[in-house]
């Protein structure tokens, strides 16, 4: 274990020539970002797990219920331990031979097993009411950790001029507002990855726990790095979005179409100005440019700015998305919820007549194309949506 901590943390990759760990430690005259100081992230994500379960139980389900949200959840699928098989160990999804051989073994007809199906699938999806308690839990935690962003940085010379985050590096001094704007970020998305596995399991869990985890690389990397000060700036200029979307995610669920385009629009606007504009001029700039002017390369600094221009081929993906969302939107008039949020039917439509042929149609093209979704958590969607989930 010990040739491994040491071949991991080879000063040859971590930091620029001529610089050691030894010159990092803490002394009475300056402290420095140390990898232990990351262990704290750990039980203070766990604290704030249990914070937002207070939050969701006594501050936004009250509000959800004054916005008459409905609590209750979808219709349940009849008991079943044929069918509770079948879905459980084969498939979610029968397809026609297999539904015809329920329908001779249960005696049912096929659109009965198919809507026991579809009612059994929608059990699994959260309520209206559980997504919005979500939600206003992030936009609160986001409002407050971009506004703390904003106060912090504006005292900041590096937010007036970014060659100020390489100068004197790496032997830049860790401020207590710099160390506890980090640890709360990286406890933040921490409880969020631990969350995936209390909370009702997504179609995107895959997709949302790798998002996570390259979060918590970076944050964790710039760290270590003290590559802090840039630092600072992604994750402020990240926040920025984050904020408008959940805003415009809770107005959907509410049903307050006007202020959820309204809101939809401006995080459009905010979201595609800050990746693609702000972000590559400003910070990418920055690293890969100024910092090699002032520091040169090192190999973490490769691997920091390789991550880096991923991002931004992720940002220029999730943009084209926006806009995608955004002219359907136009086309229909409003930005809808997105399908994969939607229940798949409703009571009514469980009792109701069979679809006609145009109504068939309809279906199975919205289904044929509405499968595009965003990987960022931002958005998911073929239709005009705001739901990650």
């Amino acid at each position: 274990m010990a040739g491994i901590l040491a071949w991991f943390w080879n000063e040859r990759f971590w930091l620029p020539h001529n610089v050691t760990w030894a010159d990092l430690k803490n002394t009475d005259e300056a402290t420095f970002p140390q990898a232990e100081d990351l262990y704290l992230a750990c039980p203070l994500a766990f604290c704030i797990f249990m914070i937002r379960l207070v939050f969701e139980r006594f501050i936004a389900r009250p509000c959800a219920l004054g916005l008459k949200i409905q609590a209750n959840g979808p219709q349940k699928a009849q008991p079943n331990a044929i069918l509770e098989k079948v879905f459980t160990a084969i498939t979610k999804h029968p397809d026609e031979k297999r539904l015809e051989g329920l329908s001779k073994q249960l005696d049912w007809d096929v659109r009965t097993i198919q809507r026991w199906f579809r009612q059994r699938r929608n059990q699994e999806k959260p309520s209206t009411l559980a997504r919005f308690c979500e939600s206003m839990w992030r936009f609160t935690f986001y409002l407050y950790i971009f506004t703390y962003g904003v106060r912090f940085l504006k005292k900041t010379p590096w937010l007036w001029n970014t060659r100020e985050c390489w100068y004197d590096y790496p032997y830049q001094p860790l401020t207590v507002d710099i160390h506890y704007y980090y640890i709360l970020e990286l406890s933040f998305y921490l409880s969020l990855l631990f969350s995936q596995f209390t909370d009702i399991r997504r179609k995107d869990f895959l997709i949302m726990f790798l998002h996570h985890l390259a979060t918590i690389s970076l944050i964790t990397f710039a760290y270590v790095n003290n590559m802090a000060r840039v630092g600072t700036l992604v994750m402020c200029l990240h926040d920025s979005a984050d904020v408008l979307v959940e805003a415009a995610k809770m107005a959907n669920y509410a049903k307050f179409q006007r202020l959820c385009n309204l809101l939809f629009v401006m995080f459009a606007m905010v979201f595609i100005s800050s990746r693609l504009g702000v972000y590559p001029v400003w910070i990418l700039n920055t690293t890969l440019f100024e910092s090699w002017e002032i520091v040169g390369p090192y190999p973490s600094w490769w691997v920091f700015n390789l991550l880096l221009i991923l991002l931004q081929f992720l940002h220029s993906f999730w943009s084209y998305l926006i806009v995608k969302i955004a002219c359907r939107a136009i086309s229909r008039g409003k930005v809808s919820k997105d399908d994969r949020s939607d229940i798949e039917s409703s009571s009514d439509e469980d009792t109701g007549p069979p679809p006609t042929p145009v109504q068939k149609h309809h279906n199975s093209t919205t289904n044929g194309t509405n499968k595009v979704h965003g990987t960022n958590g931002y958005l998911s969607a073929g239709a005009p949506c705001l739901d990650e989930h």
